[in-house]
């Protein structure tokens, strides 16, 4: 078998991706997100501003809204315009994302929980058991637990002899 088309095999079987046009496709978290279980956020302190309808946690933010963790030093919660629940989550100053055995590391994150939809900019760093993925933006759909890299994707497959 010749060195190119083992390099194949290895990648193949050892990290679930596609490639496309327009960037990388991997698969993010293994868990279904439920959109409609309730959105727990801990942190230092809080703003509320109530002429956008905004609050602003500041301080080892931890966000949890089923098996999904968010953690930042700033997180920004936007809620639906009838104040019945979350709309939106931005985080910001280094976030990082967990889902099932998946993490992800950015600059800045937003996510729209109606969506369920993760948008994650500034260096994004995904790490699936051994492998690590790179990317300039990820944006991650939980309903197909799935996740699109974009922007200089660099990929690191390891073995699990390595």
């Amino acid at each position: 078998m010749s060195v190119f088309r083992a390099a194949l095999v290895l990648l193949i079987t050892l990290f679930p991706l596609t490639v496309s046009a327009q960037g990388m496709k991997v698969a993010f978290g293994g868990l279904a997100q439920d959109p409609d279980a309730p959105v727990e956020v801990t942190a230092d302190s809080l703003v509320v501003n109530q002429e956008d309808g905004s609050a602003t946690f500041t301080g080892n933010v931890v966000i949890a809204q089923g098996t999904l963790r968010m953690s930042a030093p700033k997180v920004a919660v936007f809620y639906n315009e009838d104040t019945q629940g979350v709309s939106r989550l931005v985080g910001s100053g280094g976030v990082l994302i967990v889902n099932g055995d998946d993490a992800a590391e950015s600059s800045d994150a937003s996510y729209d929980v109606d969506g369920q939809m993760i948008e994650m900019t500034g260096g994004v760093l995904l790490t699936q058991k051994l492998n690590t993925i790179s990317a300039d933006r990820m944006t991650v759909n939980l309903r197909s637990n799935s996740a699109e890299m974009h922007g200089r994707v660099k990929t690191v497959l390891k073995s699990g002899e390595n």
